[in-house]
């Protein structure tokens, strides 16, 4: 597919550790490499600046997220790609945010809690699983899982790597991120692509 520049939102959603921030880290470096305008928000980074005094209520974590949506909106619409990676556990309001851009793909890394728990350096999981720490999502707290993303990143069976490679291939497909020098793909090996994608249930 031709490549046009126009702004879009690549929404990473998932639980805590899943792999969010390292890989919208990773497809954000490939996207610079190509000369594309793109800004990330980082949910824990927003949360100090943007958000800050919010709790974890579920009104305040409503409230932070459309706060990510807004600005992912603005920038959207002025042709800039903004990557956003927050667990965004409820699903209204990841519909409500979906709502807002013109071209918006959601990304859910997938993982396990018994891996997320062998992963966690700092043993949060561990002392929500205890019950030393309340409202954690996917402990306590729910963490609805997408039923509609474009993209599904299972980081507990692949590496980062492949779904990086993944992500990167399905927006070149779609004309929002330009191919790499010397690897354009045609429309027949593009359509045969998706095609593989979707039977595998990787994007929708």
């Amino acid at each position: 597919m031709t490549f046009e520049k126009k702004g879009f939102t690549l929404w990473f959603t998932g639980l805590s550790g899943a792999g969010k921030t390292t890989l919208a880290k990773k497809v954000q470096k490939i996207m610079l490499k190509r000369g594309m305008n793109v800004e990330m928000l980082d949910g824990a980074v927003v949360r100090t600046n943007l958000s800050k005094g919010l709790g974890f209520s579920k009104e305040d974590r409503d409230t932070n997220i459309r706060r990510i949506g807004f600005v992912a909106s603005l920038l959207a619409r002025n042709n800039a790609c903004c990557i956003a990676a927050a667990i965004s556990p409820y699903a209204d309001i990841r519909r409500e945010v979906r709502a807002n851009p013109e071209n918006f793909v959601e990304v859910y890394t997938k993982c396990s809690l018994e891996t997320l728990t062998e992963r966690d350096v700092k043993g949060l999981y561990k002392k929500a699983l205890a019950g030393e720490i309340t409202g954690f999502t996917g402990v306590d707290d729910p963490y609805e899982e997408p039923e509609n993303a474009e993209i599904i990143v299972d980081t507990e069976a692949e590496s980062i790597d492949e779904s990086c490679d993944r992500i990167v291939r399905y927006l070149e497909t779609k004309g929002l991120m330009p191919a790499a020098p010397g690897d354009d793909i045609d429309p027949d090996e593009e359509a045969r692509i998706l095609d593989k994608l979707k039977a595998l249930d990787f994007v929708s």
